[in-house]
């Protein structure tokens, strides 16, 4: 369980927020985004509880949850066929691009490709809808450190593995290829007594993920 507060993270300026829990989304056919969610993306089904009054599914898997809500009215519902990465999506980092991609083509499930480019560090996309035109995003962003902005790194975020102190440390290593550069982080200087003393909440040492 990820252990945070705002004070941390933002100067006090935000919520205490722990971690993302889940995400909700309005179906045509909870039934056929079962089926989707779970045989495509590989979701699980898990109790929901009985009280609701509406009908729906919660799933589970990678650390969040997926809420599915049947829509009162599904014939109004937009359509969508372009699949345009600038649309509202989530997005899965995932183990291997050409998998994803072969596993998409067997269930003939259309989509598109793209790459980004960053200090020469190579970010491979596959972009995707649902079955009511949600767009899902597959990607290797693990690729891409986090470097946080002039004047706004937070020693909380130290502890993250993707996390460079600064663009300055970040070095590239080729790979034959030349195509793929793997990316050797300098690790981040360790934070002031004052900090660590700061990242107690409670009593408790904070403990920040990046997953």
């Amino acid at each position: 369980m990820v252990k945070t507060t705002a004070a941390m993270v933002s100067g006090g300026r935000g919520l205490p927020l722990a971690s993302l829990n889940h995400i909700s989304i309005v179906c045509r056919s909870v039934e056929e985004s079962l089926d989707f969610y779970m045989n495509v993306l590989g979701f699980v089904p898990v109790r929901r509880p009985g009280s609701f009054n509406f009908d729906g599914a919660w799933l589970f898997n990678y650390g969040i949850g997926i809420h599915l809500l049947q829509s009162e009215d599904p014939a109004s519902l937009p359509e969508k066929t372009e699949i345009n990465p600038k649309d509202n999506h989530i997005s899965f980092q995932c183990e291997s691009m050409a998998a994803v991609e072969r596993r998409l083509k067997e269930l003939d499930i259309p989509y598109i490709k793209r790459c980004v480019e960053e200090g020469g560090i190579y970010v491979d996309q596959i972009f995707f809808h649902d079955p009511d035109g949600f767009m899902i995003e597959i990607c290797n962003c693990d690729n891409l450190p986090v470097v946080p902005l002039a004047d706004q790194t937070c020693f909380a975020m130290a502890g993250c593995k993707r996390v460079l102190a600064a663009p300055a440390k970040q070095q590239l290593q080729q790979h034959p290829s030349k195509q793929h550069p793997t990316v050797v982080q300098t690790p981040p200087p360790a934070p002031p007594p004052a900090a660590t003393a700061a990242q107690r909440v409670g009593g408790e040492e904070a403990h920040i993920s990046c997953a």
